[in-house]
Formats: C-alpha cells, sequence, structure tokens
C-alpha cells in the first residue's frame, strides 16, 4: 500500500492525536519515527514504564544532544499506538552524535530559524505575533484541526534545506524505501517533523536495502529523567511547543478545562505570593478570554485568549515590557508579578522518573558507591579537616562532582584560591530529583569520577582566558587531578608570556604563588612548573606596567592586585625568579618617577620598590596629583611599610588638611578606596599617628576611626553648610 506521511510539530497535543488516529486508522505493518537509529534494539527501553517527561541524550567525543519525549509528543504516542496495533517501530534518522546534528543540542528543534519569511507572511496575514500564537489558532484550538500536511508543504516549499538536513532526509528516505518493501500490501506509517515531510514523499525512488547503522568509535546513548522546566521554551528550549504544564492539561482534559486549570493555577501562584486576586478578578478574567475566543474564531479557548484574559483581569497598569508569548524570550527584570506566575503556571513542575530497571552508564553506579563508601549519600552538612587523609579524600569526591555540576553538593565555605591557605571545608548535602539526569549527561565525560571531572576540566581549558586558566589550575588540585594539572600549568606558562591582560597577571600570579607557597596540602608546593608560571608572570608584569602610559583615571583594582603579586613573588619566590631584586626595583623606580604613567601605578610601584629595601623620600608626595588614586596603590602594595612610616602619614595628614571641601569631595572616593587595603585595627594605628603628629597625646584613635555618619554624606553637608553661608555673607546677613 506504500506510504502514509504525518508531518507533525514536535510536542504538539494535535499533532499527536492525529498520530494516534492515522495509526489506528491505517493498522501498519511498520511505524517510521524521527529518531536515532542507533536505539533501534534498545526501543523496548522506552517502554519500561518510565514517568515522563524523558529524554534520550547521545554524545560522543566531540557533541552531546537529546532527543525529549513527553507524553503529548507526537513520537512518544507513535510509539506507544505502534506497539498497540502490533505495528515494528524503528526509528530512522541519523545517530546525535553524527555530523549532521554537530550545531544541533535537541533533535526535535523547530526548523522556524529556516522559514521565517513564510512565517512572518502567515502571521501578518491572520493577525498574530509569531509562530506559537499561529499554530495555536490553526490547530491546537480546532477539535478536528485541517490543512496541517498544506502549512507544512508552504513552509518547506520556500526553504532550502542544509547540508546537514539533506543528509538526515536521504537516510530517512531510505528507511522509508526499505519498510514499503517489505511490508509487502500492509502500508507504513511515516512520522517525521513537518518540515521534512516533503522531502520525503520525493525520494521514494530507489534502493530498498535496509540501510545500515553508521558506527562511531567513542560515545553512548542513554535515557535521562526530563522535566517541564527543561522544555520550556521560555527558558530557552527553543523547540517544539512552548508551555508543557499548559498543553499537559490539553493532552490529558482538552483546551476548555486546560483553560480553566490555567486561570486557577495563576490565581492561586499569586495568592501564594500575598498579591490579591478576587472572584471578580477570575470571572472577568474567564469572560474576557471567551469573549477574546469568539472574536479570533477559536472553535476552543486557545492558550493567548486566556492568557490576555488574565493580562486584562489582573494587570491594571502599563506594563514595562510586552508579555513573553508575544514573541519567543524571557521575562527581564522587573516584570509584573502577575506575567511572572503566568509563566510558572505554563511551565509546569512535571519532573520524569526512569524505570528502576533502565540501564545507566558505569559513572552512575560508580558515584552512589563513592558517596556511599565516604558517608557522602546522606542530607546535611560536612565539615572538613583537609589535613586528615580521610577528609581530603571526600573533599576531592566532593570537588569531582561540583566541577561536573551535579546538583546538591554545595561548598559554603573552603579554600577559594591559591593565595588564600585554608585547611578547612563546609558542605551541605541534599537530595535533588535532577542529580541522576545530570550524572548520566555527566558520563559523556567518563566512566569513572576521577576520570570524568579531568575530561571536564580538560574540555574548559581548551579555549580558556588566562584568568580561567588559573581557576581550571585550582579546580584540578582541588579535585586530585595531577594529569590534567601538569597540562593546565603547561597552557599557563605560554599564556603569561604572551598576554597584555595586566588583570589576568594578577589573577593568575596570585593564585600559582599561593599555591607555590603554601600547598603541601594538595602536594604543589615548591613545584617546578609552577615556578616557571611565576617567573614568566613576574617578568611579564614588569613589562607591561613600564609600558602603561595614561591620563588621570580612576585607580583599577585588578591592576594594584598585579603588582602586589609581583611584590610577594620577588619576596617569597626568589629561588623561582630568574629576575634579581635590583632589576626588579629599578623597573618600579622608573614607573614611579614616570609622569605620564597613572597615577595608582606609580603609587604602587613606588610601594614595590618601598617593599623590597627602597627607602623613598616622603617629601616628594608633596608633589603628586590625583592623591587618593596614588595612595590606592601605595597602600596595595607597600601597607605595612605605610604603617611604619609616622614621617610618611604626618605628610598625607598635611596634605588632606589642607584640601578645601570642593577638592576633599572629589578626592574623597579615591581616599576611601585607598583606606579600605587597611584592616580596622590598622586604620587605628593611622589616626594614633595622626593624633600624635597633631600633638594630641593619649588620644582615643577608635572614636576617630569608628564614626557612626557616612563619610560621604557628612562631606556634602559640610559643602552645603559652606554654601550656605557664603550667601548669608553675600546676602548681609551674617
Amino acid at each position: 500500500m506504500g506510504a502514509v506521511f504525518v508531518g507533525v510539530r514536535h510536542h504538539s497535543p494535535a499533532c499527536a492525536r492525529l498520530v494516534a488516529a492515522t495509526i489506528e486508522e491505517q493498522q501498519p505493518a511498520y511505524v517510521l519515527v524521527e529518531g536515532p537509529a542507533d536505539f533501534n534494539e534498545r526501543i523496548d527501553e522506552l517502554l519500561l514504564g518510565h514517568e515522563l517527561p524523558i529524554a534520550l541524550f547521545s554524545y560522543s567525543d566531540q557533541h552531546a544532544s537529546w532527543s525529549p519525549f513527553c507524553d503529548y509528543s507526537p513520537e512518544w504516542v507513535a510509539i506507544i499506538e505502534a506497539r498497540r496495533v502490533g505495528a515494528e517501530v524503528r526509528f530512522i534518522d541519523l545517530p546525535a552524535w553524527h555530523e549532521a546534528f554537530r550545531d544541533v543540542s535537541n533533535r526535535y528543534a523547530d526548523a522556524e530559524l529556516r522559514y521565517t519569511e513564510v512565517v512572518d507572511r502567515l502571521c501578518t496575514e491572520f493577525s498574530v505575533d509569531n509562530v506559537d500564537v499561529l499554530w495555536d489558532h490553526l490547530f491546537e484550538c480546532e477539535t478536528d484541526p485541517v490543512g496541517m500536511a498544506e502549512y507544512f508543504d508552504l513552509l518547506r516549499g520556500t526553504a532550502t534545506a542544509d547540508e546537514g538536513d539533506s543528509a538526515r532526509e536521504e537516510y530517512m528516505a531510505r528507511w522509508v524505501r526499505a519498510a514499503v518493501a517489505d511490508a509487502g500490501d500492509r502500508p507504513v506509517v511515516v512520522i517525521t517533523g513537518g518540515f521534512h515531510t516533503a522531502a520525503l514523499k520525493g525520494k521514494l525512488d530507489g534502493g530498498t536495502e535496509w540501510p545500515e547503522v553508521p558506527e562511531r568509535e567513542r560515545g553512548a546513548s542513554y535515557l535521562v529523567p526530563y522535566s517541564h522546566a527543561r522544555l520550556d521554551a521560555f527558558t530557552g528550549y527553543q523547540s517544539g511547543m512552548p508551555s508543557p504544564g499548559y498543553y499537559q492539561q490539553v493532552w490529558e482534559n482538552g483546551p476548555q478545562r486546560a483553560a480553566d486549570w490555567l486561570v486557577e493555577s495563576v490565581a492561586t501562584r499569586l495568592r501564594r505570593r500575598q498579591q490579591p486576586v478576587s472572584t471578580a478578578d477570575l470571572i472577568a478574567a474567564h469572560t474576557q478570554a471567551g469573549a477574546l475566543a469568539r472574536l479570533r474564531g477559536h472553535e476552543n479557548l486557545a492558550r493567548t485568549d486566556v492568557l490576555d484574559g488574565l493580562t486584562s483581569a489582573l494587570i491594571s497598569e502599563d506594563l514595562t515590557q510586552p508579555p513573553p508569548w508575544t514573541r519567543r524570550g524571557t521575562l527581564q527584570p522587573g516584570a509584573h508579578p502577575a506575567l511572572v506566575e503566568m509563566l510558572g503556571a505554563l511551565r509546569g513542575g512535571k519532573v520524569g522518573r526512569l524505570h528502576p530497571g533502565t540501564p545507566a552508564p558505569p559513572l552512575v553506579n560508580a558515584v552512589l558507591e563513592l558517596l556511599r563508601t565516604h558517608g557522602l549519600d546522606q542530607e546535611g552538612k560536612v565539615s572538613l579537616d583537609l589535613t586528615d587523609p580521610r577528609a581530603l579524600e571526600r573533599s576531592r569526591v566532593l570537588h569531582r562532582l561540583r566541577v561536573l555540576r551535579i546538583p546538591g553538593f554545595e561548598r559554603t565555605s573552603g579554600p577559594s584560591g591559591g593565595a588564600q591557605p585554608r585547611l578547612d571545608e563546609q558542605w551541605t548535602l541534599r537530595p535533588v530529583e535532577e542529580r541522576l539526569a545530570a550524572l548520566i549527561e555527566a558520563a559523556e565525560n567518563g566512566a569513572t569520577l576521577e576520570e570524568a571531572a579531568g575530561v571536564a576540566l580538560e574540555r574548559r581549558s581548551r579555549h580558556a582566558q588566562l584568568d580561567e586558566l588559573g581557576g581550571i589550575l585550582f579546580d584540578a588540585v582541588l579535585c586530585g587531578i595531577s594529569a590534567l594539572s601538569g597540562r593546565v600549568k603547561k597552557s599557563l606558562n605560554e599564556g603569561v608570556k604572551a598576554t597584555g591582560d595586566l588583570a589576568a597577571l594578577g589573577t593568575v600570579l596570585s593564585g600559582v604563588l599561593g599555591l607555590w607557597r603554601h600547598d603541601r596540602l594538595f602536594g604543589t608546593r615548591k613545584d617546578p612548573l609552577l615556578g616557571s608560571v611565576i617567573d614568566a608572570g613576574t617578568a611579564r608584569v614588569l613589562w607591561l606596567v613600564e609600558g602603561l602610559h595614561g591620563g588621570p583615571a580612576p585607580a583599577d583594582p585588578n591592576r594594584l592586585k598585579a603588582m602586589a603579586a609581583t611584590r610577594d613573588a620577588v619576596l617569597h619566590a626568589k629561588s623561582a625568579l630568574s629576575l634579581d631584586v635590583a632589576d626588579v626595583t629599578g623597573v618600579a623606580t622608573r614607573v614611579s618617577n614616570d609622569v605620564q604613567a597613572p597615577p595608582d601605578l606609580r603609587g604602587a610601584a613606588l610601594g614595590l620598590a618601598w617593599a623590597l629595601g627602597s627607602q623613598p623620600d616622603v617629601r616628594k608626595v608633596r608633589t603628586i596629583e590625583a592623591l587618593g588614586d596614588w595612595l590606592a596603590g601605595l597602600f596595595a602594595v607597600a601597607r605595612e611599610e605605610v604603617l611604619a612610616s609616622p614621617d610618611l602619614v604626618g605628610v598625607l595628614d598635611e596634605l588632606v588638611s589642607a584640601m578645601d571641601s570642593d577638592e576633599f569631595l572629589v578626592a574623597l572616593p579615591a581616599l576611601r578606596l585607598a583606606f579600605s587595603y587597611f584592616p580596622p585595627r590598622e586604620r587605628e594605628t593611622i589616626a594614633a599617628t595622626v593624633l600624635a603628629h597633631r600633638g594630641v597625646e593619649g588620644g582615643a584613635a577608635k572614636n576617630v576611626t569608628r564614626l557612626t555618619a557616612d563619610p560621604v554624606s557628612v562631606a556634602e553637608a559640610m559643602a552645603i553648610e559652606k554654601r550656605v553661608d557664603a550667601l548669608l555673607v553675600k546676602g548681609g546677613l551674617a
């Protein structure tokens, strides 16, 4: 009898009903479904008795993608109905790891970007906002929709398949021809995305041999739990039908009861947020939705009829952004609470569950066993003393889960960089439904936890920027993955030699220096590769700062961090440096005297030379412009030296005291930044030095530094008082 083609829109209840009716009517020998052909031998896994939504997750060395199924997915209904009528089910598309899917993370994505022009014309013709509203208008709100095949023909008639689609369609056509030849006088029902249907109908002439399934060297496919949140187009899933919670109700109960459910759900969610919703509001929403449906010629209430009715009834003020169902995208910050709750209700909260007998990749069982062995499979808080070998191993397990982004393992405190030696960690463990899906998806990185974490970090490092490489190195150290650490160290060494990003250099240098100096715990102390990174990084910082010129500008904390890291490298890692102290001091002195250098950099350079033993002439401070920014640089690098120099503090006190109110207001933000480099106790020391410089004996320095009023407010108030006094004098009133 040949092939009966049913073009569908993925995750459409209307298409799912059409598929079920067609299979019931045709009683076919084969039902061919757009899906990965390499899973055909395991189709029975789909029928174990899962709670949907679920997805088929496939991965290879270079690519991973998902094929999601919910209760109303036409592909899922095709599989269920085919088994019910005794038909053979076959997936007929190329595997997800094939080159044709290189840029496709979701097999069941709408092809709308390929036919934007015709969709725009149709939306204009029917006076609707976008393809989702158009689809609802034409098909979802009709009891017996007609014209679906013509709709898809129209779309494909204006579009040209790209290389990937052409390869897929040629492969699917081979399956269709083989099934038709094998079925004899019985029909074959073919379920594919409507974009492909017209092309497949034109490829029925040719060979009838069953196609071979392409093979791969590495990779696998597994079922994973999915959720309505991941299906929802409004949160980034740009495929098929949006609003899965709503369409689940349409599938189960029909459009009228789905409309009632949506109104009730939005009202309940708003009331939970203490937003007033009266019975009159709900009556108005129902009335408005019904009137809009009749005006728009809808047999049943459409999704946008209900949403527009709710908007009219619940929102009286002007909206700051258009409702998201009028376009595809996410809500922006500041959206009206009613819009937020409408989208939450539309999305739904259903989370899928796999049957206990579903095969899982080795990583899943390996992780579950590790959690049991280390006592990490319980809910609660975990404290780890990292000097204890067993606690250190538990920490590595948790960090490997963290870098794989497995939910339910949150570190609340602990080492956060090489420059911060800490010997303890705090974690919070909690069970989450998304954990199994995340573990299955993480299996693309490896079969063991250590291997998977290492591969994940290695993939992150391939295109990482210099400062990101520093974070990856520290993650590798925390995970105890030494092989990866070596590769990242080499990349860091190459990166610091070539970079012109002083801020990134500062981040890397301070972190690597901390690991090199302090890290007996993780085994990186005095590491030769880290030493070469420190050497190259220090030389690069000095080379960059000597050529850095620019006019007055606010102090750059990242630049100052690089200068402070250079100081620490010279003071604490001399054995790793090819430079000697005299070389570094010479560069610092030249930069500090360079009037073309930014003020904060000049101050930092003076501080670097001072920290390395070169005593500055504090009298020259009187000639400095942009004093606050200059001081920020000085204090960032030579904090201890400043504290030990009453002469410098005295000069600074005189300079600040000599400022008039306007000058002080201008300098105040930079001065606040500068003094933020001192902790409270050291600020009290400076205050005591200032009081002594002014001849105040036994002054309470603590009272000077702990004001109850904001200094900026005080300065502004003083400036206002000065202006008032001037006006009074001018008017002869004072």
